[in-house]
């Protein structure tokens, strides 16, 4: 998708009520499910487990302040976990000595870095 139609999808979607945003969303996942079958990229554990609770939320006739509440604490604990879970390789990057290797996935070590002369 390119950024025009990007952009302009979601200035549409900005100005749409929540209740017609699920309608949306149910639309769109109508045809995905009819023009690219098993195409989507799979969700990580964390948003699989938010989706299926937003979703039976939505069976239950609740209120959308009520769906979006809740869903966006999961939101806010799944980027927690997911900062931790970055820290933590991180550090293991850090103690295993591989901060010397560039980030885009070559084994070709960096240049070392110069140090001033006082150590700083």
């Amino acid at each position: 998708m390119h950024d025009l139609l990007r952009e302009r999808i979601l200035r549409k979607l900005g100005v749409l009520p929540e209740a017609q945003l699920y309608q949306v969303l149910d639309y769109i996942e109508f045809l995905e499910s009819k023009y690219a079958p098993g195409r989507a990229p799979k969700a990580d554990g964390l948003l699989r487990f938010a989706e299926r609770l937003e979703d039976g939320m939505r069976m239950r006739n609740l209120a959308p302040a009520v769906i979006s509440g809740t869903v966006n604490i999961v939101g806010t604990a799944r980027k927690v976990i997911q900062g931790v879970s970055e820290a933590g390789k991180e550090i293991g990057r850090t103690i295993l000595g591989e901060t010397d290797t560039p980030p885009n996935g070559t084994n070709k070590p960096l240049p070392p870095t110069s140090r001033p002369a006082d150590g700083s």
